[in-house]
């Protein structure tokens, strides 16, 4: 929080930024946590080697969301989290692949409020480019 308070964006918008970053946060505790599982998941996406991109994925999101909270390369972080996500949800929501239905629906849904927090994250890092001066 200081880092965030000496970047002069305040304790909202910072609590705002961990709102962002909830998910990129608690993803690779849970993956951590469950390694198995975290496995799977790369595996259902036929990522492979499935240990290598869960770890790439874990370091991702961890040390994006630390930058954008300290401050430090919070641009950085932001552009990297927008470029993941974006990717993401074409992998991971592919809804014009799935029949017609209530899941295709869930499957639209989650592509654009990723599509959502893609932007929120470019935002991010077009702000803190522009500086402290612009609410960078």
């Amino acid at each position: 929080m200081s880092a965030a308070a000496s970047r002069g964006i305040g304790w909202v918008p910072w609590l705002g930024l961990l709102a962002l970053c909830s998910a990129y946060l608690q993803g690779p505790f849970c993956k951590l946590l469950n390694w198995q599982s975290a496995l799977g998941e790369m595996r259902h996406f036929d990522l492979s080697p499935p240990g290598f991109f869960a770890v790439a994925v874990i370091v991702l999101e961890l040390t994006c969301s630390a930058a954008i909270l300290s401050g430090r390369f919070r641009w950085l972080g932001a552009f990297a989290l927008a470029a993941f996500t974006f990717v993401a949800s074409f992998l991971a929501n592919a809804w014009w692949m799935a029949p017609a239905g209530p899941a295709q629906d869930m499957l639209m849904n989650g592509f654009f409020e990723h599509l959502g927090l893609a932007g929120a994250f470019v935002y991010v890092g077009w702000l803190d480019l522009r500086g402290p001066a612009h609410g960078g």
